[in-house]
């Protein structure tokens, strides 16, 4: 690992840069996966600046949301990532993402949710991908999460994409 790698919380004047770093994420990871429809989609839910924007000064307010943690190499933002207390003793990483220049600040990322979790009484991780062949499964996999059911063949959600499957670890 780099040296001169900064984990920290965001703050509110980083908004707009972690809402690019995750649309191109997205887009670099998604876009052929899942259909660049859906994929646009989707960045316009999630990655608005707005919202993230109100998601970093809703940090503190409570278990559920833990806050935006960003991961910063040389000053450039490298990865950001989120989770919170979904259930008693259950965490949940909400999204975690990483610059493709700098997919190894990935397990520093979630070691800083994972600690988050832990100070808050997690005993175990929740992660939701879209199956075997969404991207992230590889890395959350290296992580030591595993499906709580093992599809038996490729399902859909509503609108004909991958439907979720859930990763779980103890931490």
């Amino acid at each position: 690992m780099d040296d001169m790698l900064e984990l920290r919380p965001a703050v509110a004047a980083e908004a707009a840069e972690i809402s690019m770093l995750l649309a191109r994420a997205w887009r670099e990871n998604y876009a052929e996966f899942l259909g660049g429809y859906r994929t646009e989609r989707l960045i316009a839910r999630y990655c608005a600046v707005e919202r993230i924007s109100a998601e970093i000064g809703a940090t503190g307010a409570g278990d559920g949301w833990l806050g935006w943690l960003i991961a910063r190499t040389e000053g450039e933002l490298a990865g950001a990532g989120a989770g919170g207390i979904t259930t008693v003793g259950s965490g949940e990483v909400y999204t975690l993402c990483t610059s493709p220049d700098h997919k190894e600040v990935g397990a520093a990322l979630i070691d800083a949710v994972t600690r988050q979790q832990r100070e808050r009484g997690a005993a175990e991780q929740w992660v939701a991908v879209y199956g075997p062949e969404d991207p992230m499964y590889p890395f959350y996999a290296g992580q030591g999460f595993t499906p709580e059911t093992v599809p038996a063949a490729a399902t859909t959600d509503e609108d004909g994409g991958p439907a979720v499957l859930r990763l779980h670890r103890a931490v």
